[in-house]
């Protein structure tokens, strides 16, 4: 892999970038593959540590708590650094936590960044959060903070299905540089990948659908569906139910093709694949698989869970994770116009 160059007089350096609130390693991931070194990361959740370190070496990431880190004693121990990646908790800010109470300790994760960018000093700083953290009463002061250590700051919402990936989110980012204002193109692929795409249709047993235990909103919305597409005229073929949510195509819940981009993948189980038989009580159905999941966010098949995870905490780390095509766009066009600017 060639890995993009600062150039520095006569000498050049590796782009060297840390992952705080790494996760598994989606942007580490996008990152990578835009040429960068990724030298550390943090998380404070072991599955997720030990699914980072799988895929980017032993020791990459540590398990922590961002508010305890020693920013300084990480600056003497990691040198320079070129660029932060950052994904704040965003549970506090999800409009999917309902009407629960807010916990500000939670959002103010974001605030962390500062202290590591006032620390690092690197040319960029990237950070990733769903759309209503800019709804957040401390957002402004957030960008504000990072202007005053010299960022231009560009905030873009921007969806992944724009970028080549088989699902539609859409997720804010803040991208901060220190030379000029920072952009994104967003142009959407020839060739969009649809749920069609990542679902593997031999790969795993599938179960009869209509059974004395089946939940009744889950056969409503495969009836609904199928009703759907009998009344359009179309062929009965294989398609989704989306769990959580009403019985009917709107909103969060209901049905969906396969033909177009997955529905946003969450931290649950909400995805159910049916293939309709000759007859309604021949009628299959099974979950989609993390591996499909995975695909799904925009991972490689060389991308590996960590070993001895249960199936929730595959799910758990596709749904709290960045999609790697959006971050290696990102981090193309930031350290690409740098290259241009020298």
């Amino acid at each position: 892999m060639n890995t993009l160059q600062i150039v520095a007089g006569q000498s050049t350096a590796r782009i060297r970038a840390i992952d705080l609130f790494c996760g598994a390693g989606g942007s580490s991931y996008g990152a990578r593959q835009a040429g960068v070194e990724i030298v550390a990361a943090f998380d404070k959740w072991q599955p997720a540590v030990a699914t980072f370190n799988r895929n980017f070496g032993d020791g990459i990431a540590r398990q922590a708590d961002i508010f305890e880190l020693d920013v300084e004693a990480l600056k003497t121990e990691l040198g320079r650094i070129d660029l932060i990646l950052a994904s704040p908790e965003c549970t506090n800010h999800s409009r999917a936590k309902g009407k629960g109470i807010r916990c500000e300790r939670s959002r103010e994760t974001a605030l962390e960044v500062v202290r590591f960018a006032k620390a690092f000093e690197p040319k960029w700083v990237v950070i990733e959060n769903v759309v209503e953290m800019q709804d957040w009463h401390r957002h402004d002061e957030l960008k504000n903070r990072l202007k005053e250590l010299g960022y231009k700051v560009t905030q873009k919402e921007l969806d992944a299905e724009t970028f080549g990936v088989a699902q539609s989110r859409k997720r804010l980012f803040l991208l901060c540089a220190l030379d000029s204002p920072p952009s994104v193109a967003t142009l959407k692929p020839a060739n969009v990948k649809t749920a069609r795409d990542v679902i593997s249709t031999n790969r795993y047993t599938l179960n009869q659908l209509r059974t004395k235990t089946r939940a009744q909103a889950t056969l409503a919305k495969v009836d609904y569906a199928i009703e759907q597409m009998q009344q359009q005229g179309k062929p009965l073929e294989p398609f989704l139910i989306v769990y959580y949510g009403s019985a009917k195509s709107g909103g969060n819940g209901g049905w969906q093709s396969l033909d177009r981009p997955l529905r946003t993948i969450t931290t649950l189980d909400r995805f159910g694949y049916i293939v309709p038989g000759a007859s309604r009580d021949q009628d299959m159905m099974r979950m989609l698989q993390p591996e499909e999941l995975k695909l799904a966010m925009g991972y490689g098949e060389d991308f590996m869970f960590a070993e001895g995870l249960s199936r929730r905490d595959k799910i758990k780390l596709m749904g709290n994770g960045v999609c790697p095509p959006v971050m290696k766009a990102i981090v193309e066009n930031l350290i690409g116009r740098h290259l241009e600017d020298n």
